[in-house]
């Protein structure tokens, strides 16, 4: 088996360690974060290290490493530890789920993390840094820049660009063959039919409450 580290202890380092443990052929050998975020000295079982010192502890030759780290600051602090992992010799691992569908001939990047029930057509290009969540369905031709974050039940349709550092909250659509631009935030259950702009945010409205109890409604079966 190979060697893994995991950058981060929150739940996106909980549940890599779960995914990598249970569902792929790397054994998980120490958590790290940096020196000030260390107040213990396990995390699910395993050493957890400063990422200062990790290069000594646990040499690059020897073992690859996952950036566990969510979508705060439009993906940034993820990249940069990405970055930073690169600069120390690491080789950045991923997990692609064996109940994930992928039917792209190109290769997925690293440090990606690609849960089970996606759907990814024909043509797609996913570059670095990616995270998707379970459940999405990504269209032909579409291509997804590094340091994206993509929710759950997302449906991105074919030939669609979606630039680096982008946030994609759980139930958007996006229709086919448009650029989301680079760091913008989709809020949940978003429908998104043009380009957007870079750094812009769109929300939907929330479903409202009614003025009434759920005791006054009637609902009649169809027959």
């Amino acid at each position: 088996m190979k060697n893994l580290i995991i950058f981060g202890i929150g739940e996106i380092g909980k549940l890599a360690h779960y995914y990598f443990t249970n569902h792929s052929d790397y054994k998980v050998v120490a958590f790290t974060v940096d020196k000030k975020f260390v107040n213990q000295k396990k995390f699910c079982g395993q050493p957890l290290v400063e990422f200062e010192k990790i290069r000594i502890l646990y040499p690059p030759q020897y073992h690859k490493i996952f950036i566990a780290i969510g979508y705060n600051k439009m993906n940034k602090i993820r990249e940069k530890k990405y970055k930073l992992a690169k600069g120390l010799g690491y080789e950045l691992a991923s997990y692609i789920s064996k109940e994930a569908t992928i039917l792209t001939s190109h290769p997925i990047g690293e440090n990606c993390f690609i849960l089970e029930n996606n759907t990814i057509q024909p043509f797609v290009e996913i570059k670095n840094n990616v995270f998707l969540w379970s459940g999405n369905h990504v269209g032909h031709g579409t291509k997804i820049d590094d340091n994206c974050y993509i929710s759950s039940q997302v449906v991105i349709s074919g030939n669609v660009h979606i630039k680096a550092n982008v946030f994609i909250g759980i139930n958007s659509s996006i229709r086919d063959s448009i650029i989301i631009e680079k760091e913008s935030l989709i809020g949940a259950s978003s429908v998104i039919m043009e380009n957007t702009q870079p750094k812009g945010v769109y929300v939907s409205e929330k479903t409202k409450c009614l003025n009434k109890s759920s005791d006054e409604i009637v609902i009649s079966p169809k027959n």
